[in-house]
Protein backbone atom coordinates (compact mmCIF):
# COMPACT_ATOMS: atom_id res chain seq x y z
CA UNK A 1 0.00 0.00 0.00
CA UNK A 2 2.79 2.27 0.87
CA UNK A 3 3.92 2.14 -2.43
CA UNK A 4 0.58 2.94 -3.97
CA UNK A 5 0.46 5.89 -1.84
CA UNK A 6 4.05 7.05 -3.14
CA UNK A 7 4.80 5.65 -6.88
CA UNK A 8 6.91 8.41 -8.32
CA UNK A 9 5.53 11.14 -6.06
CA UNK A 10 8.62 12.91 -5.11
CA UNK A 11 9.39 15.82 -7.77
CA UNK A 12 13.16 15.82 -6.99
CA UNK A 13 13.80 20.05 -6.12
CA UNK A 14 17.61 19.25 -4.87
CA UNK A 15 18.24 22.82 -6.78
CA UNK A 16 15.93 24.59 -4.31
CA UNK A 17 15.99 25.57 -0.66
CA UNK A 18 16.74 24.34 1.78
CA UNK A 19 19.23 21.72 0.20
CA UNK A 20 19.97 24.79 -3.03
CA UNK A 21 22.12 22.26 -4.25
CA UNK A 22 24.64 23.63 -7.10
CA UNK A 23 23.27 21.53 -10.58
CA UNK A 24 26.21 19.59 -10.81
CA UNK A 25 25.46 18.12 -7.45
CA UNK A 26 21.21 18.10 -8.03
CA UNK A 27 22.16 16.41 -11.58
CA UNK A 28 24.37 13.61 -10.36
CA UNK A 29 21.81 12.71 -7.68
CA UNK A 30 18.69 12.48 -9.51
CA UNK A 31 21.17 10.48 -12.19
CA UNK A 32 21.83 8.17 -8.46
CA UNK A 33 18.18 8.07 -7.45
CA UNK A 34 17.21 6.43 -11.09
CA UNK A 35 19.57 3.55 -10.48
CA UNK A 36 18.27 3.09 -7.33
CA UNK A 37 16.28 0.85 -5.11
CA UNK A 38 13.66 3.47 -4.28
CA UNK A 39 13.56 4.95 -8.05
CA UNK A 40 9.63 3.66 -8.04
CA UNK A 41 9.17 6.72 -5.75
CA UNK A 42 10.95 9.26 -7.54
CA UNK A 43 8.88 11.95 -9.94
CA UNK A 44 10.56 15.05 -12.01
CA UNK A 45 13.53 16.54 -11.90
CA UNK A 46 12.23 20.66 -11.32
CA UNK A 47 14.21 23.24 -12.84
CA UNK A 48 13.78 26.77 -13.51
CA UNK A 49 13.07 27.18 -17.69
CA UNK A 50 16.11 29.55 -17.52
CA UNK A 51 18.55 26.97 -16.07
CA UNK A 52 17.66 24.26 -18.78
CA UNK A 53 20.60 24.66 -20.91
CA UNK A 54 22.89 24.25 -17.42
CA UNK A 55 20.95 21.10 -16.84
CA UNK A 56 21.87 19.68 -19.82
CA UNK A 57 25.34 20.74 -19.59
CA UNK A 58 25.52 19.31 -16.36
CA UNK A 59 23.53 15.92 -17.49
CA UNK A 60 25.75 15.07 -20.74
CA UNK A 61 29.03 15.70 -18.64
CA UNK A 62 28.26 12.53 -16.14
CA UNK A 63 29.03 9.33 -17.77
CA UNK A 64 25.83 7.02 -17.81
CA UNK A 65 23.21 9.54 -17.69
CA UNK A 66 22.28 8.92 -21.41
CA UNK A 67 20.65 5.56 -20.18
CA UNK A 68 17.19 6.96 -19.22
CA UNK A 69 14.99 9.35 -19.93
CA UNK A 70 14.55 11.98 -17.99
CA UNK A 71 11.78 13.85 -17.33
CA UNK A 72 11.65 17.34 -16.21
CA UNK A 73 9.11 20.00 -14.78
CA UNK A 74 10.16 23.66 -15.68
CA UNK A 75 9.17 26.29 -13.53
CA UNK A 76 8.23 29.02 -16.33
CA UNK A 77 9.23 33.10 -15.02
CA UNK A 78 7.27 36.04 -16.03
CA UNK A 79 8.41 36.14 -19.33
CA UNK A 80 6.03 32.58 -20.19
CA UNK A 81 6.49 33.20 -23.91
CA UNK A 82 10.17 33.09 -23.72
CA UNK A 83 10.48 30.47 -21.26
CA UNK A 84 8.39 28.57 -23.64
CA UNK A 85 10.44 28.87 -26.57
CA UNK A 86 13.33 27.87 -24.21
CA UNK A 87 11.55 24.31 -23.43
CA UNK A 88 10.43 23.78 -27.08
CA UNK A 89 14.02 24.02 -28.55
CA UNK A 90 15.15 21.88 -25.41
CA UNK A 91 12.97 18.92 -26.05
CA UNK A 92 13.65 18.92 -29.52
CA UNK A 93 17.38 19.08 -28.95
CA UNK A 94 17.37 16.29 -26.05
CA UNK A 95 14.69 14.14 -27.64
CA UNK A 96 15.03 10.18 -27.68
CA UNK A 97 17.78 8.97 -29.74
CA UNK A 98 20.48 11.73 -29.82
CA UNK A 99 22.67 11.01 -26.18
CA UNK A 100 21.11 12.21 -23.17
CA UNK A 101 17.70 12.38 -23.21
CA UNK A 102 15.11 14.58 -21.27
CA UNK A 103 11.81 15.38 -21.88
CA UNK A 104 10.28 18.53 -20.27
CA UNK A 105 6.54 17.39 -19.43
CA UNK A 106 4.90 19.33 -16.94
CA UNK A 107 4.89 23.01 -16.16
CA UNK A 108 4.51 25.30 -12.83
CA UNK A 109 3.83 28.83 -13.13
CA UNK A 110 2.31 31.30 -10.66
CA UNK A 111 -1.41 33.00 -10.94
CA UNK A 112 -3.39 35.28 -8.08
CA UNK A 113 -6.06 35.79 -10.49
CA UNK A 114 -8.55 34.48 -12.97
CA UNK A 115 -7.37 36.81 -15.98
CA UNK A 116 -3.56 36.37 -14.97
CA UNK A 117 -4.95 31.97 -15.30
CA UNK A 118 -6.88 33.30 -18.94
CA UNK A 119 -2.80 34.93 -19.84
CA UNK A 120 -1.43 31.89 -18.82
CA UNK A 121 -3.91 29.71 -21.04
CA UNK A 122 -3.21 31.89 -23.91
CA UNK A 123 0.38 31.70 -23.81
CA UNK A 124 0.40 27.74 -23.38
CA UNK A 125 -2.10 26.72 -26.13
CA UNK A 126 -0.19 29.09 -28.53
CA UNK A 127 3.22 26.96 -27.53
CA UNK A 128 4.90 23.87 -29.30
CA UNK A 129 5.68 22.83 -25.28
CA UNK A 130 2.67 21.20 -24.09
CA UNK A 131 2.72 18.98 -21.16
CA UNK A 132 0.63 18.59 -17.59
CA UNK A 133 0.53 22.74 -16.78
CA UNK A 134 0.54 23.30 -12.55
CA UNK A 135 -0.36 26.46 -11.81
CA UNK A 136 0.36 28.02 -8.41
CA UNK A 137 -2.43 30.04 -6.66
CA UNK A 138 -2.24 31.29 -3.44
CA UNK A 139 -4.31 29.50 -0.47
CA UNK A 140 -4.80 32.61 1.70
CA UNK A 141 -8.27 33.37 0.59
CA UNK A 142 -10.75 30.89 -0.89
CA UNK A 143 -9.46 29.55 -4.00
CA UNK A 144 -12.59 27.86 -4.93
CA UNK A 145 -13.01 30.61 -8.02
CA UNK A 146 -8.97 30.14 -8.86
CA UNK A 147 -9.32 26.06 -8.77
CA UNK A 148 -12.47 26.54 -11.48
CA UNK A 149 -10.71 28.36 -13.45
CA UNK A 150 -8.19 26.22 -13.75
CA UNK A 151 -10.30 23.27 -14.37
CA UNK A 152 -12.11 25.28 -17.05
CA UNK A 153 -8.44 25.34 -19.12
CA UNK A 154 -7.36 21.61 -18.37
CA UNK A 155 -4.57 23.26 -15.86
CA UNK A 156 -4.13 21.50 -12.28
CA UNK A 157 -3.47 23.32 -9.31
CA UNK A 158 -0.25 23.70 -6.97
CA UNK A 159 -0.15 24.72 -3.43
CA UNK A 160 3.52 25.94 -1.16
CA UNK A 161 2.60 24.08 2.44
CA UNK A 162 6.01 25.80 3.47
CA UNK A 163 9.19 27.17 2.91
CA UNK A 164 12.35 27.80 5.44
CA UNK A 165 10.79 30.09 7.92
CA UNK A 166 7.51 28.98 10.14
CA UNK A 167 5.77 31.83 8.58
CA UNK A 168 5.88 30.55 5.36
CA UNK A 169 3.55 27.50 6.20
CA UNK A 170 -0.34 28.11 5.87
CA UNK A 171 -2.44 27.36 8.25
CA UNK A 172 -3.82 23.89 7.86
CA UNK A 173 -7.19 24.53 7.35
CA UNK A 174 -5.77 26.70 4.20
CA UNK A 175 -4.26 23.65 3.32
CA UNK A 176 -7.65 21.73 3.73
CA UNK A 177 -9.72 24.60 2.14
CA UNK A 178 -7.39 24.14 -1.27
CA UNK A 179 -7.73 20.26 -0.65
CA UNK A 180 -11.64 20.03 -1.10
CA UNK A 181 -11.78 22.79 -3.43
CA UNK A 182 -9.53 20.59 -6.16
CA UNK A 183 -12.03 17.23 -4.76
CA UNK A 184 -14.82 18.97 -5.71
CA UNK A 185 -14.00 20.22 -8.70
CA UNK A 186 -11.77 17.65 -10.13
CA UNK A 187 -9.01 19.35 -10.56
CA UNK A 188 -5.69 17.45 -9.79
CA UNK A 189 -2.61 19.30 -7.34
CA UNK A 190 0.56 19.06 -6.19
CA UNK A 191 2.17 20.53 -3.21
CA UNK A 192 5.61 21.96 -2.84
CA UNK A 193 7.92 22.84 0.28
CA UNK A 194 8.24 21.73 3.63
CA UNK A 195 6.77 18.25 2.85
CA UNK A 196 10.53 16.25 3.46
CA UNK A 197 8.69 13.96 6.52
CA UNK A 198 5.99 11.01 6.25
CA UNK A 199 4.08 12.97 9.25
CA UNK A 200 3.29 15.92 10.59
CA UNK A 201 5.69 17.04 13.59
CA UNK A 202 8.19 19.51 14.94
CA UNK A 203 11.24 19.82 12.41
CA UNK A 204 14.45 21.57 11.88
CA UNK A 205 13.36 24.42 9.01
CA UNK A 206 16.55 24.28 7.18
CA UNK A 207 19.80 22.02 7.03
CA UNK A 208 22.12 24.59 8.94
CA UNK A 209 23.10 23.19 12.59
CA UNK A 210 21.57 26.41 14.20
CA UNK A 211 18.33 25.80 12.12
CA UNK A 212 14.92 26.95 13.84
CA UNK A 213 12.57 24.57 14.09
CA UNK A 214 9.02 24.68 13.19
CA UNK A 215 5.95 22.79 13.04
CA UNK A 216 6.02 20.94 9.02
CA UNK A 217 2.86 18.87 7.32
CA UNK A 218 3.70 15.25 6.76
CA UNK A 219 3.20 13.66 2.99
CA UNK A 220 1.44 10.66 5.09
CA UNK A 221 -0.83 13.77 6.09
CA UNK A 222 -0.91 15.36 2.86
CA UNK A 223 -2.04 12.11 1.26
CA UNK A 224 -4.16 11.09 3.40
CA UNK A 225 -6.55 14.37 3.45
CA UNK A 226 -6.73 14.32 -0.62
CA UNK A 227 -8.18 10.44 -0.09
CA UNK A 228 -10.82 11.58 2.33
CA UNK A 229 -11.86 14.55 0.54
CA UNK A 230 -11.94 12.61 -2.75
CA UNK A 231 -14.49 10.41 -1.31
CA UNK A 232 -16.69 13.92 0.57
CA UNK A 233 -15.17 14.79 3.33
CA UNK A 234 -15.70 18.01 4.84
CA UNK A 235 -13.10 20.76 4.93
CA UNK A 236 -12.96 20.20 8.86
CA UNK A 237 -12.37 16.44 8.61
CA UNK A 238 -9.80 17.33 6.00
CA UNK A 239 -8.43 19.82 8.37
CA UNK A 240 -8.30 16.85 11.11
CA UNK A 241 -5.82 14.44 8.76
CA UNK A 242 -3.46 17.10 8.21
CA UNK A 243 -2.67 18.25 11.31
CA UNK A 244 -2.21 14.08 12.44
CA UNK A 245 0.60 13.64 14.48
CA UNK A 246 0.11 10.17 15.98
CA UNK A 247 2.09 7.71 14.29
CA UNK A 248 1.20 4.66 16.29
CA UNK A 249 -2.40 4.95 15.29
CA UNK A 250 -1.24 5.01 11.53
CA UNK A 251 -0.85 1.54 9.91
CA UNK A 252 0.06 0.52 6.51
CA UNK A 253 -0.82 -3.18 5.01
CA UNK A 254 -1.47 -4.39 1.74
CA UNK A 255 -5.37 -3.96 1.73
CA UNK A 256 -5.34 -0.92 3.71
CA UNK A 257 -4.03 2.18 4.97
CA UNK A 258 -5.67 3.54 8.36
CA UNK A 259 -5.27 6.15 10.68
CA UNK A 260 -6.98 6.36 13.98
CA UNK A 261 -10.38 5.19 13.00
CA UNK A 262 -10.07 6.50 9.37
CA UNK A 263 -9.12 3.66 6.49
CA UNK A 264 -8.62 3.63 3.21
CA UNK A 265 -8.97 0.92 0.52
CA UNK A 266 -6.63 0.40 -2.08
CA UNK A 267 -8.94 1.71 -5.11
CA UNK A 268 -9.42 4.86 -3.24
CA UNK A 269 -5.79 5.40 -3.18
CA UNK A 270 -5.40 4.49 -6.85
CA UNK A 271 -8.11 7.31 -7.06
CA UNK A 272 -6.88 9.64 -4.92
CA UNK A 273 -3.07 9.55 -6.88
CA UNK A 274 -4.68 9.07 -10.26
CA UNK A 275 -7.34 12.26 -9.74
CA UNK A 276 -6.03 14.24 -6.83
CA UNK A 277 -3.08 14.88 -5.05
CA UNK A 278 -0.28 13.89 -7.51
CA UNK A 279 2.89 14.88 -6.12
CA UNK A 280 4.76 16.71 -4.33
CA UNK A 281 8.28 18.84 -4.56
CA UNK A 282 11.28 17.79 -1.83
CA UNK A 283 14.80 19.39 -2.19
CA UNK A 284 15.47 15.78 -0.30
CA UNK A 285 14.69 12.42 -1.61
CA UNK A 286 16.36 10.21 0.73
CA UNK A 287 14.55 12.03 3.84
CA UNK A 288 11.37 10.92 2.89
CA UNK A 289 12.47 7.50 2.54
CA UNK A 290 14.49 7.52 5.28
CA UNK A 291 11.86 8.81 7.56
CA UNK A 292 9.35 6.01 6.29
CA UNK A 293 11.75 3.07 6.83
CA UNK A 294 12.85 4.62 10.79
CA UNK A 295 8.88 4.48 10.80
CA UNK A 296 8.45 0.83 9.92
CA UNK A 297 6.41 1.77 7.54
CA UNK A 298 8.62 1.01 4.39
Amino acid sequence: MIRAFLAGAVDYAGLFPPAALAMPEAVRAYRDYLAGADRWALGRFVVPAARLGELAEAATALAGAVEELWRISALVGPDIAGDLATIDGFNREHAPGAGWAAVVDALELRAESEPAVAAIATAVHAAAAKGEVYVEIPSADDPGSLVAALGRHGFRAKIRTGGVTAAQFPPASHVARFIVACARAGVPFKATAGLHHPVRGVYPLTYASDSDGGTMYGFLNLFAAAAAALRGASVDEVRQLLERDDTPTLAIRPDKLSWGATAFEPGEVDAMRDHLAVSFGSCSFEEPLHDLRSLGLL
